[in-house]
């Protein structure tokens, strides 16, 4: 797995332990988990423990969610990334899920899509993904157009946790965009 990945604004890098306190801001903000199940975490502990999860997830799938900063701040803003998702979920299993959460003072600035861009573009020129796949809560309007705007498409609305997502897909093979 490569080091970093950067961006006109962004560093893209594996989360490490000192990212525990941004991770605990993002992770307990009940406005964040809105249409994440609404379960905010309480610890920081937990913040901690999400890291290791994900940093394990390094070793056993290569890939996993990545911290992302600003060049100019070094501020944590977001995790983004892919996860390999081995549980099977709208039909699909062992599949590469593009996905993102920021601290909500960064809302509205454009780093999910410019991470997504950057992950999108990683998957299919540097580990040669044959497809993405990623999905959102229908209410998550913000959401479906960044999925969207980088080149997803929406296949299907599924149930997840009583909750309607609709899924989208890119094949390595089809036209994604430029940002």
């Amino acid at each position: 797995m490569e080091d970093m990945i950067t961006t006109e604004r962004l560093i893209l890098r594996e989360l490490v332990p000192d990212d525990g306190e941004g991770m605990f801001q993002l992770d307990a903000d009940p406005l964040v988990h809105t249409y994440l199940g609404q379960r905010p975490i309480s610890t920081r502990q937990q913040a901690l423990d999400t890291i290791t999860y994900i940093r394990q997830q390094y070793v056993d799938n290569g890939i996993g969610r990545w911290g992302v900063e600003e060049k100019d701040s070094g501020r944590f803003v977001v995790w983004a990334g892919l996860k390999y998702i081995t549980e099977p979920v709208n039909g699909h299993v062992n599949y590469h899920d593009l996905g993102y959460r920021l601290l909500r003072d960064h809302w509205g600035k454009g780093y999910a899509s410019e991470a997504a861009y950057a992950w999108v573009d990683h998957a299919f020129n540097k580990m040669k993904l044959p497809a993405l796949y990623g999905m959102a809560n229908v209410n998550n309007v913000a959401s479906i157009k960044i999925l969207e705007r980088v080149g997803l498409i929406r296949t299907n609305t599924f149930c997840l946790d009583n909750e309607a997502h609709h899924w989208f897909e890119l094949k390595n093979d089809q036209c994604t965009p430029k940002n």
